[in-house]
């Protein structure tokens, strides 16, 4: 039982639904009690997305453990699961199944809703995974890319299927209000700092991973570019991710309050000038090791930044605080 929840990533699994669950219950609803919408069925809908997406992306982990027996031998030995403690054939059952309910509910899901592109997502995605795992990550920079898209759209795929409802109550009647705007802004900002620290942590362990991946002829950025060169990328997106903060804070977040740029700063801008000075001083595997879990960090107080914005919006419209207190 133990081998079938480490080849899940049980608590990779944990962080994806504490994610959306986050984004649902202190970004989308607070913005949906300013408007005075009721918010109680949404949750039965956001348990059922949280379900579907978990189940896919824990068939996305096992087929990419499935198509990397080889490549896994070589950079950890000590991890391979595949093979060693559940069969190939095991293991592409379990995918199957992990992936056609995943799928199912999905897609039932978006019959409850009427919409397509929800049903689109919960097809399109299994099948981008496959993909990945079969080809896209051994690929010069696309599979990065490809993670953190799919990093991103967990995010998206809230504020999507909280469209979707409303739509389907109020047509559309619901565009010629700010709801769509604000409500896609918010979870759409979030996303991207997804996509940023996501897309800088698979760089980080593909410079861990690339004595594996060159033996199995992989063309990732460090093989092609060299540790040297993929650094100074690293690099590049860091300072993206910091300006990026920056502009959120004083230009796009309509709060007046110190506290986001404080959080900004003490929580996110520092822990990303120490990983850029880490990233520059590793040289080992177990370097680049610390570094991926430092940025892991820096993505989880990013996400957590939903309880600020909760506690902003509270305050600002005289919300209840997760239905306790008033704050004033």
């Amino acid at each position: 039982m133990i081998d079938y929840l480490n080849i899940i990533r049980w608590k990779n699994l944990l962080f994806i639904a504490l994610i959306q669950w986050l984004m649902q219950h202190t970004v989308v609803f607070p913005i949906l009690q300013t408007y005075q919408f009721d918010t109680e069925i949404n949750t039965l809908y956001g348990y059922l997305m949280i379900f579907s997406t978990v189940l896919i992306a824990a068939g996305g982990y096992v087929i990419n453990d499935y198509f990397d027996v080889k490549i896994d031998r070589i950079n950890k030995p000590e991890k391979v699961i595949v093979t060693e403690k559940i069969s190939k054939k095991a293991t592409m059952l379990f995918y199957q199944i992990l992936t056609g309910i995943g799928i199912s509910a999905g897609i039932f899901l978006s019959l409850l809703t009427n919409s397509f592109l929800l049903s689109f997502i919960f097809i399109i995605v299994p099948g981008m995974l496959w993909f990945y795992a079969a080809s896209y990550k051994r690929q010069f920079i696309w599979g990065n890319v490809v993670v953190s898209f799919l990093a991103a759209l967990v995010i998206l795929l809230v504020g999507i299927l909280e469209i979707s409802i409303l739509k389907r109550s109020y047509d559309d009647l619901l565009f010629q209000t700010n709801i769509p705007k604000i409500i896609y802004s918010w979870t759409g900002g979030f996303a991207f700092f997804a996509f940023l620290t996501t897309w800088i942590r698979e760089i980080i362990k593909d410079i861990q991973d690339e004595i594996g991946d060159r033996e199995m002829e992989c063309r990732t950025m460090p093989i092609k570019w060299g540790t040297k060169k993929t650094k100074y990328f690293i690099y590049g997106l860091i300072t993206l991710t910091i300006s990026a903060l920056f502009i959120a804070n004083f230009i796009l977040i309509p709060f007046d309050e110190e506290i986001t740029l404080q959080y900004f700063i003490f929580g996110l801008i520092l822990p990303l000038v120490g990983l850029a000075y880490l990233i520059f001083k590793a040289k080992t595997p177990e370097d680049f090791k610390q570094t991926s879990t430092l940025t892991k960090f820096i993505m989880l107080i990013g996400i957590l930044y939903s309880f600020v914005f909760y506690f902003l919006e509270a305050k600002l419209y005289k919300l209840d605080f997760f239905g306790l207190f008033i704050i004033k």
